[in-house]
């Protein structure tokens, strides 16, 4: 009993002390919500039909809006969710359009038997260059530019492209994947990937790492030297760049990779 007042408590306290300086409003067609979070922290935006934008805000405040679009979009209500890891913000659809779960935070996001691109939700987002950003889509592109944090960006039907100053994981499996990363400072393994798309990243200089490329159907360009490890297995490519260390892999099936170096 006591461990269970102490669970509540705690969850309590992140509600309070998040709606201390959090205002959100869903007016019929558009949303907007505004608020402050501590610097790593995470901004998570769950779509299901539609765009989602985001860049750098010039302030210290999170601003997101959210345009409805369609038949019937009044219903399609927007869910704010604060948890210890910062905000999670959802396009959450009634069950009678086929329904879109729950809003939670974290990976599991579904769009099963939605209403197609009949109504749409456009998120625009602006955020402090001290907070990390994840973006999870189902029909519609994601587009993140000059984050200051590490991004996470995936979509089912949608092109993802993203430049942050810190490194990137993204995926799609109808659209292309173009990447740009101002650091390479991620632990373990990093994966970009696409099914039906090409793969592009621009990667710091300076870049090391042990890398996979493979494609079934397209070409493997690199402007990195790239030490192979064994033969050529077809179209799938296993070396290093530089000193190694991390691992970094790129795959798509139908569609080229293209690696190159800079800067942003």
């Amino acid at each position: 009993m006591l461990a269970r007042f102490w669970r509540l408590s705690a969850a309590l306290a992140v509600c309070l002390s998040f709606a201390g300086y959090a205002v959100a409003q869903d007016e019929g067609r558009e949303f907007h919500w505004k608020g402050k979070l501590a610097p790593d922290q995470v901004v998570e935006i769950k779509n299901i039909n539609g765009r989602i934008d985001a860049q750098t805000a010039s302030g210290d405040e999170v601003e997101v809006s959210a345009e409805k679009i369609g038949p019937d979009a009044e219903q399609v209500r927007i869910e704010v969710i604060p948890s210890s890891q910062g905000v999670t913000i959802c396009a959450v659809y009634p069950s009678e359009f086929g329904g879109s779960g729950g809003c939670e935070p974290g990976g599991h996001w579904r769009g099963d038997n939605v209403h197609g691109d009949r109504t749409k939700v456009n998120f625009s987002v602006h955020l402090p260059s001290n907070l990390r950003f994840a973006a999870r889509n189902v029909n519609g592109s994601v587009t993140a530019e000059d984050l200051g944090r590490s991004v996470q960006a995936t979509s089912v039907n949608g092109s993802v492209r993203v430049s942050s100053k810190s490194w990137v994981e993204a995926s799609s499996v109808n659209g292309s994947v173009d990447v740009t990363m101002g650091s390479a400072d991620w632990s373990g393994s990093l994966k970009l990937s696409s099914v039906n798309g090409s793969v592009e990243v621009t990667l710091p200089s300076d870049f090391n790492a042990d890398v996979r490329f493979k494609t079934v159907n397209g070409r493997i360009d690199s402007d990195f030297p790239v030490t192979v490890r064994g033969g050529l297995g077809g179209h799938t490519v296993d070396g290093r760049i530089g000193s190694g260390g991390r691992e970094l892999e790129l795959q798509t099936v139908n569609g080229s990779i293209r690696v190159h170096h800079g800067t942003i």
